[in-house]
């Protein structure tokens, strides 16, 4: 399937630059073409298809019928949308203000905002030819009961107190508007969906977000493939193993820690997740450093400040980071066979 991508960075590497296969040099920039060409290949055609279809299920509609659930299926709901749904962090403030403004619970609408950038069409295709299907399921599994789980914990602590004022009182006014009583646990009625789009409207809908999407996040991808490509050609063979993964308890907080200064979607890390792999790095080491680059990095915590109060940032950090360190510490254990 991904052949011609190899052929394409082959022909480039050896053919046009005439650059000596023996170097590392020429082994990094073989990687760098191959992988960025397939990325953007595979960015513009899915996110174009998924948005096609997903013009008819607008954020409006997502709102209204996790606004229906009650508050348990609601965690469930709201990050199956979140892994099915290509957000980025770029896109966290005006998706939260748009929960909170149609009146879903806090856990409900974290549930979502943790798990989209952790899953994408994306990440689960490579991964899926990179790793396999087991692995690939266990990924959107955890992916999933970190956003469940999150959001649980988050209600339970009314973590609502700590939105920045604006917001609280956005998403108490919404849930005081609303027809519906509900249970007490969250139960809201929505009011009735939007009518359909035309098939034209869909494709410009479609061919909008592809573009907005593409021109958002395609320098991450090349800055996660350079990263990725450096990691490939120029790092010595187990020099990382040796440093962050022969099987160190310690080497796991340590991938957390070293991934939240950088940025990276879900899409531009799987490079890098594989030339770790490639190096030796543990998979559990290796999918919390990854999970920390994409899900806790610095510039969304930033973005957050405007709308979380440093008590709610703070409970958000210390629970992501605990979260993937687990997680690491379980991949790194299990005896699963990829």
């Amino acid at each position: 399937m991904f052949d011609v991508f190899t052929q394409l960075a082959t022909w480039l590497t050896y053919d046009i630059f005439a650059l000596d296969p023996a170097t590392k040099l020429a082994d990094a920039l073989h990687f760098f073409i191959e992988d960025t060409t397939k990325i953007m290949a595979l960015l513009v055609v899915m996110i174009y298809v998924i948005a096609l279809f997903r013009a008819s299920l607008n954020v409006e509609q997502v709102r209204q019928y996790l606004a229906g659930k009650i508050r348990f299926y609601g965690y469930f709901t709201g990050s199956f949308f979140g892994a099915i749904t290509p957000f980025c962090s770029c896109s966290s403030i005006p998706v939260f203000l748009g929960f909170t403004s149609a009146g879903i619970p806090l856990g409900i609408t974290m549930a979502f905002l943790i798990t989209s950038p952790l899953i994408n069409e994306i990440a689960i295709l490579l991964l899926f030819s990179l790793l396999g299907w087991k692995f690939t399921l266990l990924y959107v599994v955890v992916g999933m009961l970190i956003g469940i789980l999150s959001g649980w914990f988050l209600d339970a602590i009314s973590a609502e107190r700590w939105l920045q004022p604006f917001a609280s009182k956005a998403m108490k006014k919404a849930q005081q508007q609303n027809s519906g009583k509900g249970d007490g646990m969250g139960e809201i009625t929505a009011p009735e969906p939007k009518s359909g789009l035309s098939f034209a409207q869909r494709h410009d809908f479609a061919r909008q977000e592809m573009q907005d999407i593409v021109g958002r996040v395609w320098k991450w991808v090349f800055i996660g493939v350079g990263v990725g490509a450096g990691l490939h050609g120029f790092v010595p063979e187990g020099w990382i193993e040796s440093h962050l993964g022969a099987g160190q308890w310690w080497s796991v907080p340590a991938s957390v820690l070293v991934g939240i200064p950088l940025y990276s979607n879900a899409t531009g890390v799987i490079p890098i997740m594989e030339s770790l792999l490639k190096n030796g790095l543990p998979i559990g080491t290796t999918l919390a450093f990854c999970m920390s680059t994409v899900a806790a990095s610095v510039p969304e915590f930033v973005m957050l400040k405007q709308v979380m109060q440093w008590r709610l940032l703070g409970i958000l950090f210390a629970l992501l980071l605990f979260a993937f360190t687990i997680i690491g510490w379980i991949f790194n254990l299990s005896f699963w066979q990829f």
